[in-house]
């Protein structure tokens, strides 16, 4: 009966985690214009563009990591109490690696014009099993593959830029579309995650002065053996008249996907019930706002909030997440501390309603430095019926050394309702007769703790050490009639940019 509760969702389970990979990697925690110390050097150093034939100037890079990982008590053993399976290894360690070489083309026109393209390929692989049972895979893709034209528009101060092809993509601040690559299974470097652009795309993008406006077409770049068809169209308006302050409100669609939607059986009675092309036709209206908050007592505090509801008219769908946040940093204190403290909240389907109300997180961030809920448990439950109150803490010892807290309280948002794709779920045997029930019956499912050490060995090499550990509590443990094991791992990883 457990296995009527599961569903062919291992895309986007693998986009969920590649958020946590990538926290775990070299990347390091977000800094509040969205970069991370790895991100900004590859800028930095795209910035250097050596000169080529005929006006054309050409950027060089490659980036490369490798990556030893562990677990123990994976996913709480959870997984023993429905169906036991001896052959499944619970306390797996595996390898990764990637390398990612990546050529950058431009060319100008006069008159203000621009031409410009993109090109990367990814080579990456895993050895052992990882906690999908994956192992001694790997594959070589490409990842990037885009050109584009930016133009003044008329006279006027606009810019017009058009791209089209294989590309990276964010709207907002990762809440829904980020992600656009899967990684894991046949791909290799579950945690590592070197993938992350949309295969086909199209972004046509105006803007002038603070203002911005685009329109976009994405295609997810998902495992060829899981690939849920799904496409996004939308648009996106957004105004940010300095680094620190921004706001936006965008709205999307999905025109095609057969991906699969989880729904409650009615009273929460059952296995979950799988409603075929739930995704097709979803829609969503996304806004996002972060401003600074008392300038004059703290010059980096900050305040963001982001809110989506989703719909759709042709399955009796409604749903909704939102997310405030807030923090702030000490420069000229020792150790220049950074704090922040966020509560998000996505929504779980009713079991005493028809209508859908689960929240489908999409292609979203989930980095516990963006969007996760929790380090380990977003694994299971991904951003959706779930709600978690979190907080970091960032200190720098040296200027070379990053050690950063995630803690994270995770809470259910509906009981009796699928959490991710079911898998939670609980089995009562009253009078000797096995009932399935969709979900927890009680509302606290885990408390999570990660520990990442940063340490810049020089402006090319990044090493990273990890540590999590997730304490399931009342919500977790009732589905093991008992209490859960503690579900803990480590890391540590090595990248290069070049």
């Amino acid at each position: 009966m457990a296995t009527q509760a599961m569903f062919p969702v291992r895309s986007s389970l693998v986009l969920a985690l590649l958020g946590w990979s990538a926290a775990c990697g070299a990347a390091g925690q977000l800094d509040p214009d969205g970069q991370s110390s790895m991100e900004k050097e590859v800028a930095r150093r795209a910035a250097v563009e050596p000169a080529m034939a005929a006006g054309w100037q050409m950027t060089r890079s490659v980036e490369a990591g490798v990556q030893v990982a562990g677990e123990s008590n994976l996913f709480w053993k959870l997984s023993n109490t429905p169906a036991r399976n001896p052959g499944f290894d619970f306390n797996p360690y595996w390898y990764e690696f990637y390398v990612k070489p990546a050529l950058g083309f431009k060319r100008k026109l006069g008159d203000g014009k621009q031409l410009y393209a993109r090109v990367s390929a990814v080579g990456s692989g895993t050895l052992r099993h990882d906690p999908f049972g994956a192992g001694d895979t790997g594959r070589i893709s490409i990842e990037e593959f885009v050109a584009g034209i930016r133009m003044p528009l008329g006279g006027t101060r606009a810019m017009v830029d058009v791209s089209a092809g294989a590309q990276n993509f964010t709207l907002g601040t990762g809440m829904l579309i980020a992600n656009g690559g899967s990684n894991g299974f046949d791909r290799g470097a579950l945690k590592l995650g070197p993938r992350k652009a949309f295969q086909n795309s199209v972004v046509a993008r105006i803007s002038q002065d603070a203002f911005s406006a685009q329109a976009f077409y994405l295609d997810p770049n998902e495992n060829p053996d899981n690939d849920s068809g799904t496409r996004v169209v939308g648009v996106d308006v957004s105004y940010a008249p300095a680094n620190d302050r921004k706001a936006g409100v965008a709205y999307g669609k999905v025109p095609r996907s057969h991906a699969a939607y989880p729904q409650a059986a009615p009273g929460g009675i059952g296995a979950p019930l799988a409603v075929p092309d739930g995704r097709k036709d979803l829609q969503f209206v996304y806004g996002y706002a972060r401003v600074p908050v008392l300038p004059t007592v703290l010059s980096k505090g900050w305040f963001g909030v982001d809110a989506a509801r989703e719909w759709n008219t042709r399955e009796p769908m409604r749903a909704w997440g939102w997310r405030t946040e807030g923090g702030f940093s000490l420069p000229d204190v020792a150790w220049m501390p950074k704090f922040t403290l966020g509560y998000q909240s996505f929504s779980g389907d009713d079991p005493r309603t028809a209508r859908n109300e689960r929240f489908d997180p999409l292609f979203f961030e989930g980095t516990p430095g963006a969007w996760a809920s929790g380090s380990k448990a977003t694994w299971v439950f991904v951003n959706a019926n779930v709600n978690a109150l979190q907080a970091t803490i960032e200190l720098h010892p040296t200027p070379k050394d990053t050690v950063t807290a995630y803690l994270a309280q995770v809470r259910a948002n509906q009981m009796g309702s699928p959490l991710q794709f079911g898998q939670a779920t609980r089995l009562d045997v009253p009078g000797g007769a096995p009932v399935v029930i969709a979900g927890v019956l009680r509302p606290m499912l885990a408390n999570d703790v990660f520990v990442k050490y940063v340490r810049v060995v020089n402006p090319n090499t990044y090493l990273t050490l990890g540590f999590s550990a997730s304490f399931a509590q009342s919500g977790v443990n009732q589905l093991v009639n008992g209490q859960a094991r503690t579900w803990t791992g480590w890391l540590a990883n090595v990248v290069w940019v070049y």
